[in-house]
């Protein structure tokens, strides 16, 4: 990752404070397996946040059951998320990843509640940090 953010660590730092598979998800890109996250059917009041830097990314309002095995959003917290498309797997997605340290959080389909923006952010359980509402 060259460019600069807000939060910006070595590699060795990034692996020093996340887990194995944090560090695999958050700075290698990788997926967790489907069905296996603990915010798949979490709906909770509160916020979800950047598990790497604690940004919030998400609001409760916003998460809805997609089916699809991950945690899914209408809508981002505006300016949280940055949005880079990606090629690889041999389709074209769109990328999502924190705006404050770039970690990557999943990605965004076109495929969202139509009652609402139409949008499904698909975000790893483990790129992301619950904080309830008070």
């Amino acid at each position: 990752m060259d460019k600069k953010y807000s939060i910006n660590k070595t590699e060795a730092e990034w692996r020093k404070e996340l887990s194995a598979e944090e560090y695999y998800v958050l700075r290698q890109k990788g997926t967790e397996r489907p069905y296996t996250g603990r915010f798949d059917l979490h709906f909770e009041d509160g916020d979800y946040h950047c598990k790497a830097c604690n940004a919030k990314l998400f609001e409760s309002g916003h998460k809805f059951e997609s089916g699809c095995g991950w945690p899914s959003f209408d809508q981002a917290v505006e300016g949280a998320i940055e949005y880079i498309r990606d090629t690889s797997h041999g389709m074209i997605r769109t990328e999502t990843v924190c705006a404050n340290c770039g970690s990557h959080l999943g990605h965004v389909f076109n495929d969202g509640p139509k009652e609402t923006t139409g949008q499904r952010y698909c975000i790893n359980s483990i790129s992301i940090d619950f904080d309830p509402e008070d």
